[in-house]
């Protein structure tokens, strides 16, 4: 239930007025958003990847409703790729791009053209691009996107959610030599008829499709926090024979970074999901809904007269 709450808050232009406006909201932010410009991913990227962390950067916009929104995150993009390259941040640092901020809900060609156009820059800068996934609405169209790309853009990576009933099969579909897939939960507001509901049923798909990447040809990448869900990442990479450099764990700038660390320096890739830009308020709310507990950390940081 408190899922569903903050996700429907995160659609509130009320609290998000209220949350936006709210003492020392800019320091909670702070602990999960990079910051608002190019400078500021730089600054935060340049740290991760000094702690020896990987790192994929997304400049936070979606469901954009021009073509000039979407033209602009797209020249964000490639500034970005093109000031990484500069400052020797590359491979280690990537970009995630949403379709849905390049123009996907009213044109999708015109997505896929600054999609395209992005995945350009990142060969350019020496590193890759990982298009992120939405709400089950836009899953075959990403899809789409994916396929197309990867005929002249063959490292760029896939996202799969594992509450959708259908992703178990998507994972089956994209196992194959070389192929990225980042496995998350999810974090939208979805019906039964497309997902499961409950959280054992979003663990126990994601096992399962876990077992399915690993056991495959491609290059799978576990997003998760959940301490259990780590543990079986590590065991299955033990019984499939996969070497630390053969799959990498996946977690949000802000949340577990001792974990983080922890994995680091046991030898494993860990590639911190880092966003920034002006539009936290959406990603805010979903971290939350992802991670409950951490509206703990929200609250007392918002109540303090500090």
């Amino acid at each position: 239930m408190l899922r569903s709450i903050i996700l429907a808050a995160a659609r509130s232009s009320q609290v998000e007025r209220l949350v936006a406006t709210a003492p020392l909201t800019r320091d909670v932010v702070r602990r999960f958003v990079a910051g608002t410009g190019t400078d500021d991913a730089l600054r935060a990227t340049r740290a991760l990847v000094a702690d020896g962390l990987a790192v994929t950067l997304d400049y936070l916009g979606e469901d954009t409703v021009t073509a000039e929104q979407a033209v602009a995150t797209r020249d964000e993009y490639l500034t970005l790729l093109r000031a990484l390259a500069a400052a020797g941040l590359t491979p280690a640092a990537e970009v995630s791009v949403k379709l849905s901020a390049l123009g996907q809900r009213f044109d999708e060609q015109l997505a896929y053209d600054n999609a395209r156009a992005i995945c350009v820059a990142a060969d350019q800068a020496g590193t890759t691009v990982t298009l992120d996934m939405e709400d089950h609405t836009t899953t075959d169209s990403t899809l789409d996107a994916l396929t197309k790309l990867r005929k002249d853009h063959p490292s760029t990576g896939a996202v799969l959610q594992a509450y959708l009933r259908r992703t178990e099969s998507d994972c089956r579909e994209l196992a194959g030599v070389g192929s990225r897939v980042r496995l998350c939960k999810g974090a939208y507001s979805e019906p039964e008829s497309v997902a499961y509901q409950s959280a054992r049923e979003v663990d126990k798909s994601y096992v399962r499709c876990l077992n399915v990447l690993m056991s495959g040809a491609g290059y799978p990448m576990l997003a998760t926090h959940d301490p259990r869900l780590i543990a079986i990442g590590e065991d299955r990479a033990r019984w499939f024979d996969r070497g630390p450099g053969e799959f990498e764990f996946q977690m949000l700038y802000g949340i577990r970074p001792d974990e983080q660390a922890r994995l680091a320096g046991e030898g494993y890739t860990v590639r911190t999901y880092l966003p920034y830009g002006d539009d936290w308020y959406g990603y805010l709310m979903r971290r939350l809904a992802e991670r409950p507990a951490n509206l703990a950390f929200f609250g007392r940081a918002l109540a303090s007269k500090k």
